[in-house]
């Protein structure tokens, strides 16, 4: 199935007839076509969020009505359509669907109009889950982990202990939920699933990267914490590590796709011996007999591992400017596009006064 659907032309004339334009974009951007919603489309509804007298919770449910369809084409481009907004849009978006009680529902979806209706159910279920837990970690924390500020002055290196032993486990329950999207190469065969796929790749990497330099923070303050927040910060290390193995998969996956090498950050493994290190802390804490360690090689451990997950900061932040640069260089096309229009119509425009100036006359000479 492909092109706009009867269906699609009906709700869009109806959208027509009421005069609400957001709803009638919000059809356009989730039709039955099998492709990412139109970036025209993004771009009116991004502006939208950013339009103080536009209703954002009516656009919202605008978005949740159009995943009530039984098409896993029109329910996966809501979603994507959503996801968009939530990542480029105005931060009112998010905070309103943080506030909702719930979101989508959709645990249970499935098209049974054929293979790959089954198919792409999966995805969809598993797609769902994550913008809610999206919204959830917003509401815990208000404030989204993708686009805090990053660096030696960032917020999740400036946090202070307590905080921090509460915010990261938040972190990689979002993580987790994204990671379990479980996509394969082979498995990403049209533009719908694509379009998400591309999202959910930009959230991963500036995710961990605020999840990495959590754990910098983390680790610095790690052998001057107490007893109990060691053991809590012991076990936020050794996830990260798990998770970090599945990241890396991740990322095999968007290379394998075609995801410019450029655009996929290196992770740097901090070594084995801090794990050690920081058990034979926690262990001395408790009491336990531990082997002898100086002062010394403890402190060059952990200069070590800060170095190596530095090491990644940097290879996110190259990321980030690559992306920040194609950015500018698409508005700059845009604007210089724009220019041209304007210069074409008011060259044009004189051109057609001249030319009915003289038939007006002969008009009424005649």
């Amino acid at each position: 199935m492909s092109g706009q659907s009867i269906t699609d032309r009906i709700t869009a004339a109806q959208h027509s007839v009421t005069g609400s334009a957001i709803s009638k974009t919000v059809c356009k951007a989730t039709t039955h076509e099998i492709m990412g919603p139109k970036k025209k489309h993004l771009d009116y509804l991004i502006q939208c969020t950013n339009e103080m007298n536009v209703n954002i919770p009516q656009l919202a449910d605008t978005l949740f009505e159009r995943t009530t369809n039984t098409s896993w084409v029109v329910v996966f481009k809501s979603l994507t359509t959503t996801h968009h907004l939530m990542v480029y849009g105005n931060e009112r978006f998010i905070q309103y669907l943080a506030s909702r009680n719930t979101l989508f529902n959709l645990s249970n979806f499935l098209d049974k109009s054929g293979l790959q209706g089954y198919d792409m159910s999966t995805f969809i279920r598993r797609y769902s889950r994550y913008l809610n837990e999206k919204a959830v970690s917003y509401r815990q924390v208000a404030f989204d982990f993708t686009k805090v500020k990053r660096g030696s002055d960032g917020l999740m290196r400036t946090m202070n202990t307590e905080k921090l032993l509460k915010t990261i486990p938040i972190i990689q329950n979002q993580m987790d939920v994204l990671l379990d999207f479980n996509v394969n190469a082979n498995e990403l065969t049209n533009g719908v699933i694509n379009a998400a796929f591309m999202l959910l790749f930009k959230d991963a990497i500036r995710l961990f990267a605020a999840y990495n330099e959590g754990i910098i923070n983390l680790l610095e303050k790690y052998f001057d914490m107490k007893k109990v927040q060691c053991k809590d910060g012991l076990d936020i290390y050794k996830k990260f590590l798990t998770r970090m193995t599945r990241i890396s998969e991740f990322l095999k996956v968007a290379e394998q796709v075609g995801i410019d090498r450029g655009d996929i950050p290196d992770l740097s493994q901090a070594p084995s011996s801090l794990l050690d290190a920081l058990e034979q802390h926690l262990a001395s804490l408790e009491g336990k007999k531990v082997k002898d360690s100086t002062a010394a090689s403890r402190a060059s451990t952990l200069s070590n591992a800060v170095s190596s997950l530095a090491n990644t900061g940097i290879s996110f932040t190259k990321v980030d400017e690559r992306e920040k640069q194609a950015a500018l260089e698409e508005e700059q096309a845009r604007l210089k596009a724009l220019k041209l229009a304007v210069n074409f119509t008011n060259q044009v425009l004189p051109q057609n006064d001249q030319q009915q100036k003289p038939n007006s006359i002969g008009r009424r000479d005649r």
